[in-house]
């Protein structure tokens, strides 16, 4: 049965290939899928993260690399292992270690869509003046620097989920059994991603101090109530 998947060759095949070959890939070849998505989420979020914190420091568009990637790992592992177990309460018999996998697929996705969206994002940072010169911290240009950078993450994340949508449903059986799942997949994945992503700021959210890996006060404050104000900044209440 396995000599007749397609091989996993490149992100092509990978973002090309139906629900059928990813099923396929998800129970045969979990090992060699896992190797590719981890790589996928490595090298795209990577550039992507590199786009995003070029604004601030050349060291600190290398902790971005660093950190995008990983905020993307440690959400796949959590939600991973929170799928597994909500999965077949909603109906859809999958094993914690295909759970996992089929998570790591859909953020493999979404590494690829950011490191597509990596050319924009560095657009956008090189066009936004630092905050050295005309760009403040409350300023109208940073929120909508913020927003934007942090909205292309959103929908690459989005778009990975529902990319596997036709996965789901063969998977499941049924389109409302398959609905429940990716639903309750999209809202772990938004509120620890987020979370993950507050804890390890790979995003702008703080570039007045020096480049750095973590801080003490990256530990306080919320993702959300970052964005809300930014919302707010943009427009200009």
């Amino acid at each position: 049965m396995t000599a007749t998947i397609p091989s996993l060759e490149s992100a092509a095949s990978f973002l090309q290939a139906g629900a059928t070959t990813l099923h396929a890939w998800a129970v045969h070849q979990t090992g060699r899928l896992g190797r590719f998505c981890v790589w996928a989420i490595v090298v795209g979020a990577g550039l992507y993260g590199a786009a995003l914190g070029s604004w601030c420091a050349p060291m600190q568009a290398l902790y971005a690399a660093l950190k995008l990637p990983l905020a993307i790992l440690l959400t796949t592992l959590g939600n991973g292992l929170l799928n597994g177990m909500l999965a077949p309460l909603l109906g859809l018999n999958v094993t914690f270690r295909q759970s996992l996998t089929l998570v790591l697929a859909g953020f493999a996705i979404t590494g690829l869509i950011l490191g597509a969206l990596s050319p924009v994002a560095l657009c956008l940072v090189w066009n936004t003046p630092p905050l050295a010169a005309a760009t403040q911290l409350a300023s109208t240009e940073y929120g909508f620097l913020q927003l934007a950078l942090a909205g292309f993450v959103g929908l690459a994340g989005i778009t990975g989920c529902v990319r596997l949508w036709p996965l789901l449903c063969q998977w499941a059986g049924r389109a409302d059994i398959a609905g429940r799942v990716l639903l309750a997949w999209l809202g772990t994945n938004l509120f620890l991603g987020s979370q993950i992503c507050w804890v390890l700021r790979p995003f702008i959210w703080d570039p007045a101090g020096a480049p750095r890996f973590l801080g003490r006060e990256y530990f306080r404050g919320s993702f959300f109530e970052t964005v809300f104000n930014a919302l707010l900044r943009l427009l200009d209440f």
